[in-house]
């Protein structure tokens, strides 16, 4: 189908935790993203394989195949293309310093807006205890993970059926569970530790499928988020503000698709 809007120019964008191998995954509505948006960098900031996944089970539709190549043509047009591996695509540290055509593979770097102030970014797996001390409790939480976006698929049809809008079982879990809350809290707290460590103005991160932008621990923190059900991505704009994009899928007759934007001053 032909899409005739105008194709938005950003600054930089950033992209975490899309997870292609895994099944419920909203790779659609990236390509979709990724169409109606061009930066002069792309941060592509972990996870965006599950080398979990498809360890166990390869699975790598054609979908697969058209985000990469819209990737791959971005680079060609001129796209500087950061690719910062997560602790599911961790197999990709080997290539760290190294570039795959056009896509570089570093652990971390610093992006400095257009107003000059400097953030480090990071996938953020480094400083989760779990992940770096008991990998096979990970492991678990990936299982449980998959079993709630399962149930979540059962739970949302007969809410479609109902007339009422997506709802997300692990969002949920996330905001109200005291547990899951203290564990965000501390994930926020280290990257925030580390970003003043490096001397930077703020940190821009992945991993817990959480997208956040706030000030609140006297460092400006962003969360890229997910592609697995939130669909979020951070861009900067041309004069250096960060915007936290929820890009929400619509009707499948709307075109253009819609978004949502919370706007913060870098």
């Amino acid at each position: 189908m032909t899409d005739d809007r105008e194709v938005r120019q950003v600054r930089a964008m950033f992209i975490s935790d899309v997870h292609l191998g895994m099944k419920p995954i909203r790779v659609g509505q990236l390509i979709d993203f990724l169409r109606a948006h061009d930066a002069e960098t792309i941060y592509l900031v972990g996870d965006i394989l599950d080398g979990w996944r498809l360890a166990k089970a390869w699975h790598w539709p054609s979908e697969y195949n058209v985000l990469v190549q819209l990737l791959l043509d971005k680079a060609n047009a001129g796209a500087r293309i950061i690719y910062l591996p997560g602790n599911h695509d961790e197999f990709l540290r080997e290539y760290l310093g190294t570039y795959f055509g056009e896509i570089e593979f570093v652990d971390r770097t610093v992006h400095t807006t257009a107003t000059g102030k400097t953030y480090l970014v990071i996938h953020g797996d480094q400083f989760d205890v779990v992940v770096m001390n008991a990998k096979w409790l990970a492991h678990l939480g990936d299982w449980a993970y998959n079993a709630a976006l399962r149930v979540n698929i059962a739970i949302n049809w007969v809410r479609r059926r109902l007339g009422l809008q997506y709802w997300s079982l692990s969002a949920w879990a996330k905001q109200k569970v005291k547990n899951a809350v203290s564990i965000i809290g501390r994930f926020e707290d280290a990257l925030v530790h580390e970003a003043k460590e490096t001397g930077v103005d703020g940190v821009i991160c992945g991993h817990i499928h959480f997208a956040a932008m706030h000030d609140r621990l006297g460092i400006h923190y962003i969360n890229t988020g997910d592609w697995v059900e939130s669909c979020t991505a951070i861009v900067e704009t041309p004069t250096g503000e960060f915007e936290l994009i929820q890009w929400t899928e619509m009707a499948e007759a709307t075109a253009p698709r819609k978004f949502r934007l919370r706007r913060a001053a870098s």
